[in-house]
């Protein structure tokens, strides 16, 4: 079981940027970034393969951008061009097993604490 952890969470007003950052114990096949807001579901943000393959929800294509540096056992979460509806608890998410690596919440076995995001208008 892999252990995740994130930080870089904040409070920046729209427009603003973020950068989420999750250590790993280990690397694993799929990794990604999931968020929930109060009153709603837990949603897939973007996600990256062992093979660099990346993906992206549609409602942060072009603002966010994934990325791994697996010397440093770190996933980072580039958050640019920030509105208030990103505001939410982000996640990070790990799976050793070859899943299809989108933002499927029952696909991902370990999973950090968060840290929360805040956009404000």
């Amino acid at each position: 079981q892999v252990q995740v952890e994130e930080s870089g969470g904040g409070s920046v007003q729209t427009g603003g940027s973020l950068r989420l950052s999750c250590t790993y114990t280990y690397s694993v096949f799929c990794m990604g970034w999931f968020r929930q807001a109060p009153g709603k579901e837990r949603e897939g943000v973007a996600f990256i393969d062992i093979d660099g393959l990346t993906s992206y929800s549609n409602s942060v294509k072009g603002r966010f951008t994934i990325s791994k540096d697996n010397t440093k056992n770190t996933l980072n979460l580039q958050m640019n061009s920030l509105k208030p509806e990103d505001t939410a608890m982000y996640y990070c998410a790990a799976e050793s097993a070859r899943i299809p690596c989108t933002g499927v919440v029952a696909y991902f076995g370990d999973w950090g604490q968060g840290t929360q995001v805040t956009v404000s208008s």
